[in-house]
């Protein structure tokens, strides 16, 4: 019934409509986009030779992107389409020469010159077959009220199809009339669709060559996830100059006064300076358990020594609950891809250990064509997926889309939680 109904309603729907609007609208404009571009591209051609050309060259290339402009809006606001604007040309220097010579470059403002030239025959192909399809079914449905005019106001009794010789056929007749009429329904009801399929046309051309291409997409992507990889090498060193100064370093301080006061009662009071010796031997040993674990949290010896299998099996004997690994790789990662994903399971870890109310989970790695697959499961309460049931750290989806990675997180109430995490593989050298 929702396709008889929508069938039915197409000929008065908004969409129709708006879509018809367009195609009427797009000619004269293209007929403006086409001759402007037709000869500003000869003159900046024919001109090359003098050096004037660039100038007018970009200048076209500039007016094809203003039309862009308009071409976006219209979509947008007739078709309902978000196109999204094309990357800014952006000149590596400043002054006039580098901003013509970044212009006459850009790959976006010359698809705008190719949307201003091949748009034209489209344009002209579609308003005509819109029109004229739309014009004869409405007129053809509507033909039993009007027909009148022809004996009323002319010497014909009704609409002339063709005249052979002698013989005239008018449709004038009540049959005819309601053939006429059966005919402009299905033109009536077959033009809607007709126009949906021209300006889907039209929408394709607009999305390709007129908005943000697939490259300016991925530097988009780039320039983002070089910031999340920025603020996140900052955030670590913060982390390791504070852990620094908090732990270790304060430590060493206290140790050395009192290593200090230890040498002036040498003297004086033998055993209570062997005390304190043997307390400052002690805070030696809290020291060093701290470096270690500082050292093994920016780069662990036994990951670069024995790779991932082991620097995992290390991360999950240190876990409060139980943890099985597995670990099936054909060769090891590039130490890039490694680290990413040694972080990233022990991260995961240490949310099962905080936060999931698990009694045992596992570590699965390994590889899937080009990708490498990480998943930590656990048998906690889960239930809320909003945080991945585990409370993950802010910032690790980020950090794994920097490198083209993807999280995948699945947690139900009751059932623990399934964390899968992808990094592209790349060979280690």
């Amino acid at each position: 019934m929702a396709e008889v109904r929508d069938v039915v309603w197409a000929p008065v729907a908004g969409r129709t409509w708006r879509g018809l609007l367009y195609l009427v609208v797009g000619l004269p404009l293209s007929c403006v986009y086409f001759g402007l571009a037709i000869a500003g591209l000869a003159t900046g051609a024919g001109l090359l030779v003098t050096f004037v050309g660039v100038p007018v060259l970009a200048g076209v290339l500039a007016m094809c992107r203003g039309f862009g402009i308009v071409e976006r809006a219209r979509v947008r606001g007739l078709l309902r389409v978000p196109v999204r604007d094309p990357a800014p040309v952006r000149a590596g220097k400043p002054g006039v020469p580098a901003a013509l010579g970044a212009l006459l470059k850009s790959g976006s403002a010359w698809r705008h010159v190719l949307y201003s030239v091949i748009h034209f025959p489209w344009a002209l192909f579609a308003f005509c077959l819109a029109l004229t399809l739309w014009g004869y079914g409405w007129s053809m449905l509507l033909y039993p009220l009007w027909f009148w005019v022809f004996p009323a106001f002319t010497d014909q009794p009704g609409l002339q199809l063709f005249q052979n010789g002698d013989y005239t056929f008018y449709l004038d007749s009540p049959l005819t009339i309601a053939a006429a009429s059966a005919l402009g329904l299905v033109f009536t009801l077959t033009a809607p669709w007709v126009v949906r399929g021209l300006v889907a046309v039209d929408r394709v051309l607009v999305t390709g060559l007129l908005g943000r291409s697939r490259l300016d997409d991925r530097v988009s992507e780039l320039e983002s996830g070089r910031g999340v990889v920025v603020d996140t090498a900052a955030a670590d060193l913060r982390r390791i100059e504070r852990e620094l100064h908090d732990g270790a370093q304060a430590r060493l301080a206290a140790l050395a006064m009192d290593l200090g006061l230890a040498k002036e009662k040498l003297a004086e009071d033998p055993r209570a300076a062997a005390r304190m010796v043997d307390e400052a031997h002690g805070e030696v040993k809290v020291a060093l358990r701290e470096l270690r674990d500082l050292a093994r949290g920016i780069h662990p010896a036994v990951l670069t020594d024995r790779g991932l299998d082991a620097a995992l099996s290390a991360v999950a004997a240190r876990c409060a609950v139980p943890v099985r690994v597995e670990v099936d790789l054909p060769a090891r990662p590039a130490p890039a891809i490694e680290g990413i994903a040694y972080f990233t399971v022990s991260e995961l870890l240490r949310n099962v250990r905080g936060h999931a109310g698990a009694r045992s989970a596992g570590v699965d790695v390994w590889r899937s064509g080009q990708r490498l697959m990480i998943r930590v499961a656990d048998d906690g309460h889960g239930g809320d997926a909003a945080s991945g049931g585990t409370a993950l750290p802010a910032g690790l989806a980020e950090r794994l889309d920097a490198m083209d990675g993807v999280l995948v997180v699945d947690s139900a109430e009751g059932r623990g939680t399934v964390v899968t995490a992808e990094l592209p593989w790349r060979d280690a050298p």
